[in-house]
C-alpha cells in the first residue's frame, strides 16, 4: 500500500462493489425471500411445488443497493486499511505487546463495517422490503415504491443497524483473517514456484485474491446464517408499521408483500427465539447453502476486483512516479566524455600517510 492514496482504495472498493452488485444480487433476491416469515405460503402450492413468482423480478430494489453500497464500500476498505496499517505500526513484530496478525485484520474488519453498516442500513431496509414485492403489475420503481412508505416515519429506515452489525460483524471477523493468511499462503506459494519473483501480474494477484476470498466468504456465511435470518426478519418487519400499504383483497393492487415478524421493535434474541420455537433450527439456517454459495462467488469477485484495481493503481502511480523522477534529475552537473579522466588524475596523500 505505499504507493496508493485513500483515494485510490475508495475508487477501487466502489468499483467492486458495482461489480459484484449487478452479477449477484438475483441470488441475494432468492436468499431474502427464502428466509422471510412467510416463504411457505407466498412461494409455495398446495401440493409443495415452488410458485414461479419465487423468480420473477429477482432486480427489484437494486438501484438504491448500487447508490448506497459504492459509498459503503469505499468507506469500508479505507477504513480498514487505514485500521490494519495503523495497529500494525503501533503494535510493531519486536514489540513487548505481542498482537497476532488475524487479531489486527479482524480489529480492522470490525471497525471497517461499523462504519459501513451506518451507510448501508437504510438501503438494506429498502432493498429487502423491495425484494419481497409482487413482480405483478407495472411500476416506475420497486425502491420508490417503498421508499414512499417510510415518508412519514424515516427513522424505520435505520431500525435494522443492530441487526446489520450483529451479522456483519462476526462474519467480517471469521472471513477477513481467514483471507488474509490464505491469500499470504497462496502468493508465497506462487512465488516459491517462480523462482521467488515477486507476484506482480494484475490477473495472477486478481485470481490468488478471489480463490482466497471465495473460500474464507463461503465458510463464514454458512456459520453466520443464523444472525442473517433474524437480521432479515427485522428488516423485512422495519416495513410493517400501521402507515404500510394494505393490499388488495381482490389481488388487483400491487400486494406490497412486507413479510417479517409481528411487531417491528422486537429485538433479535426474541426473533431468534420466536424462530426456534415455531420453525426449530432448520430455520435458523434456511437459506444456508444458497448465502453460501453466493457469498463464495460474491465475495472472490468482490475482493478480487478490490485487490486489481487497487494493485492497478498502485502500478500506475509507481510507474508515474518513476518518470517523473528521471524527468526531473538535473542533467547540467553530468559530464560526459569531456575532460581527464579519474584514472589521470593526482590522488593525494592522507594525513596519514604523509607522516
Amino acid at each position: 500500500m505505499s504507493n496508493n492514496t485513500s483515494l485510490d482504495i475508495w475508487f477501487a472498493g466502489a468499483f467492486a462493489a458495482f461489480t459484484v452488485d449487478l452479477l449477484v444480487y438475483p441470488l441475494d433476491t432468492l436468499k431474502t425471500r427464502l428466509q422471510s416469515q412467510h416463504y411457505e405460503q407466498l412461494y409455495k402450492d398446495a401440493s409443495g411445488k415452488t410458485k414461479p413468482s419465487l423468480f420473477r423480478g429477482l432486480y427489484q430494489g437494486v438501484g438504491s443497493v448500487i447508490l448506497i453500497t459504492i459509498p459503503s464500500s469505499g468507506a469500508f476498505f479505507t477504513t480498514y486499511e487505514a485500521l490494519k496499517y495503523g495497529i500494525s505500526e503501533a503494535v510493531p513484530p519486536n514489540s513487548t505487546i505481542f498482537l497476532p496478525q488475524p487479531a489486527i485484520h479482524a480489529a480492522a474488519s470490525g471497525g471497517a463495517e461499523l462504519v459501513s453498516c451506518a451507510i448501508l442500513t437504510p438501503a438494506e431496509v429498502l432493498k429487502q422490503n423491495a425484494q419481497m414485492l409482487s413482480a405483478r403489475g407495472k411500476r416506475t420503481s420497486t425502491s420508490l415504491e417503498v421508499f414512499r412508505h417510510f415518508r412519514k416515519n424515516p427513522s424505520r429506515l435505520w431500525r435494522g443497524y443492530t441487526a446489520l452489525a450483529a451479522r456483519n460483524l462476526p462474519f467480517t471477523a471469521l472471513q477477513f483473517p481467514t483471507f488474509e493468511f490464505l491469500k499470504g499462503y497462496f502468493m508465497q506459494k506462487r512465488k516459491n514456484q517462480k523462482g521467488g519473483d515477486p507476484v506482480d501480474g494484475i490477473a495472477e494477484r486478481a485470481r490468488v485474491t478471489a480463490m482466497s476470498a471465495a473460500i474464507a466468504g463461503s465458510g463464514a456465511a454458512w456459520i453466520t446464517t443464523p444472525i442473517d435470518v433474524v437480521k432479515t426478519r427485522i428488516m423485512l418487519a422495519a416495513g410493517s408499521g400501521d402507515d404500510g400499504p394494505k393490499a388488495d383483497p381482490k389481488g388487483k393492487a400491487s400486494k406490497f408483500l412486507l413479510e417479517g415478524v409481528q411487531g417491528s421493535r422486537k429485538s433479535g434474541f426474541t426473533v431468534a427465539r420466536d424462530i426456534l420455537k415455531t420453525e426449530g433450527t432448520r430455520g435458523l439456517f434456511r437459506g444456508a447453502l444458497l448465502r453460501a454459495c453466493w457469498t463464495s462467488l460474491g465475495s472472490g469477485l468482490y475482493l478480487g476486483c478490490y485487490e486489481s484495481g487497487r494493485f492497478y493503481l498502485e502500478k500506475s502511480r509507481s510507474e508515474a512516479r518513476e518518470g517523473d523522477h528521471l524527468m526531473q534529475r538535473d542533467w547540467s552537473k553530468v559530464k560526459v566524455g569531456i575532460g581527464s579522466s579519474r584514472s589521470q588524475e593526482v590522488v593525494k596523500k592522507s594525513a596519514w600517510q604523509e607522516d
